[in-house]
């Protein structure tokens, strides 16, 4: 049983992805990181010898080292000296690992907060950035440009081209770029899996894959004619993707229908 400032892997599991996910903090010695140098989603590397100095964007974090012990428990009460409300990982990255929860390559991230893509989105330019900010970078800024100046843009800005032809990130094959962005960045996993088939039948017209694509379709096109602003629209769309992500972690399996009256006497 975790202690009194401990989470264990499955509890901060059901955390990430969500809008009250904490700001996670691995303070994994070099040593340590080299031996598998992934990253729990939307992590950030900081040194034990800094956290105490470090600026902390949240009053609530998980601090999580190799096995949960020594640096991530004295990382935890330095920051709750600061007034911030600090757990730690029971079992750490080891036990994290172990349990065989989703895990980003570092190699693939990047150094810019920065994603660019074209202007006036629908849903693949509305889904990606959701997934990027729940799961891989919760800072991300997203430009939105006309088309003919996306990779211009990307170049003289330093940000990451992205749902663009002749891109890493962007569609493969039958797959949109929210598909790329799940397996590129090691986020498998039974909900985001079932989202992503929902997002690329909308996105690719194949309604029979999925039967919720025709919803997602029919208010992506209303949040389009709502907002003339697509940062306006991103940001009302959070939530509505918050919620297909609950559905598809919580609710996939749950049904509705009108009462049936109570049998005649």
């Amino acid at each position: 049983m975790p202690g009194p400032n401990q989470i264990n892997p499955a509890q901060l599991d059901r955390l990430i992805g969500t809008p009250d996910a904490p700001y996670i903090i691995d303070v994994r010695i070099a040593d340590d990181f080299a031996l598998d140098p992934r990253v729990l989603p939307t992590s950030q590397r900081v040194s034990h010898t800094d956290i105490a100095t470090t600026p902390i964007p949240s009053k609530r974090c998980v601090v999580l080292c190799q096995q949960g012990k020594k640096l991530s428990e004295g990382s935890a009460a330095l920051l709750r000296l600061r007034g911030i409300a600090a757990e730690t990982l029971a079992g750490g990255f080891a036990a994290w690992a172990k349990a065989k929860l989703p895990l980003t390559p570092a190699a693939i991230l990047m150094a810019t907060d920065r994603w660019v893509t074209r202007h006036r989105p629908k849903i693949d330019r509305i889904a990606c950035p959701w997934l990027v900010r729940r799961f891989v970078n919760p800072n991300a800024q997203i430009l939105y440009v006309p088309p003919s100046d996306v990779l211009d843009v990307a170049d003289r800005f330093t940000a990451i081209p992205f749902d663009v032809p002749n891109t890493f990130w962007s569609h493969r094959n039958d797959q949109c770029t929210f598909d790329t962005m799940v397996t590129e960045f090691g986020l498998t996993s039974p909900a985001l899996d079932r989202l992503s088939l929902v997002i690329r039948a909308a996105d690719t017209d194949r309604h029979d894959l999925s039967p919720q694509a025709a919803g997602l379709l029919a208010l992506s096109v209303g949040l389009s004619r709502q907002y003339k602003d697509d940062l306006d629209q991103l940001n009302a769309a959070m939530p509505l993707y918050d919620a297909l992500y609950r559905w598809a972690r919580d609710g996939f399996d749950e049904g509705h229908d009108w009462p049936k009256p109570p049998p005649g006497p």
